[in-house]
């Protein structure tokens, strides 16, 4: 039976991967500074949209015009993660709560609430420092930090899913490996698209009709690099570029054997339903990025590979989840409660 505040950490859950979403769609339609400064537009709770309201956009922010859809973009992005910091201090104050009667976790909604502030501290940064990369990618990684920390809450608030008995510790080591990988992956991610390398190759499997075209790693990885003052559609030169996308490509296919391996033992150890979501959820994801490449990068489908990317993590999150080791049942866990002895069948 689902603990009290499982429903909301499911709402938070949604909301977060809508978060997840709009960040993307900002992003692939360069609405990234659709509003010069932060929290507000222009000085404004909305876009600018009256004279008066122009005109004092016009005086006091003289080198951004206002561009009311990218505005627009924007802010609708920063109303729904306001909404999610809202729901995420509700499910701590619940957690705070309820822990002492019956196990209710704390110690996690109170971890969202210091990710989703530094979220807030990111989101301010990618504006005042004009798109910086290194935070454009720390922001994309918190972001999908807090969806998936939201889904060890649902995982947890459930009260179905419970840990596997009796598994072969190289399952759950394949498991932490293929959720590093994704963790590595989606981070690669969030390089390429916040320096625009997305584009750098427009072909598959070659790049630029090579399959070592001329790539400068050293400038693509340049983590400390200051190019600025504005970084938007990006600032590194094509072989910089071409760099990224390769080892994007190439982390994909690491990847790509780890989760093959993965599901092979999930499926040697009877876990069939959890070997195919994770085959699945791979198969999907390198087709969105087949796909991106091959149609020249479509919004939709582009928006699609970050949501893609957010499934492969849930659900290596689930995985892990799962065949965690079940020694652990019979000691007092992190809130303080007793973990009761899994006696679920071995069904994925």
């Amino acid at each position: 039976m689902a603990k009290p505040g499982y429903r909301l950490a499911l709402l938070a859950t949604l909301l977060a991967l809508l978060v997840v979403s709009l960040g993307a769609y900002t992003r692939l339609t360069h609405a990234g500074l659709g509003c010069p400064d932060w929290p507000g537009c222009y000085g404004f709770i909305t876009v600018p949209s009256s004279d008066a309201q122009l005109a004092h956009a016009q005086a006091n922010f003289p080198g951004h015009p206002v561009e009311a859809q990218k505005g627009w973009s924007e802010m609708v992005h920063r109303y729904c993660a306001g909404s999610l910091a809202a729901l995420v201090a509700v499910l701590a104050c619940l957690g705070g709560w309820r822990h002492r009667h019956d196990g209710q976790p704390y110690r996690l909604p109170l971890m969202l609430v210091g990710v989703v502030a530094a979220q807030a501290t990111f989101g301010m940064w990618t504006v005042t420092l004009k798109l910086l990369p290194q935070v454009v990618t720390s922001h994309l990684l918190g972001g999908f930090a807090t969806l998936g920390l939201l889904w060890l809450l649902c995982l947890r608030l459930s009260g179905t899913c419970a840990p596997l008995p009796g598994l072969s510790p190289r399952v759950r080591r394949w498991a932490l490996l293929g959720l590093s990988l994704v963790i590595g992956q989606i981070a690669l991610g969030g390089w390429v698209s916040a320096n625009y390398a997305a584009m750098a190759c427009i072909d598959f499997p070659l790049c630029q009709g090579q399959w070592l075209p001329d790539a400068d790693f050293a400038s693509g990885f340049h983590l400390v690099q200051h190019i600025g003052p504005n970084y938007l559609g990006g600032q590194l030169d094509s072989e910089a570029r071409t760099a990224i996308h390769l080892a994007h490509r190439a982390g994909a296919g690491v990847l790509s054997l780890v989760l093959l391996g993965l599901a092979w033992r999930l499926y040697a150890e009877g876990l069939t339903r959890l070997a195919v979501a994770v085959l699945a959820a791979l198969a999907l994801q390198l087709a969105l990025g087949i796909s991106n490449v091959l149609l020249h990068l479509p919004l939709a489908v582009a928006v699609a590979h970050t949501v893609g990317g957010a499934l492969l993590l849930t659900t290596l999150i689930t995985v892990n989840y799962r065949v965690r080791s079940t020694a652990t049942m019979l000691a007092p866990s992190s809130d303080g409660a007793l973990m009761r002895q899994a006696i679920t069948r071995r069904t994925g």
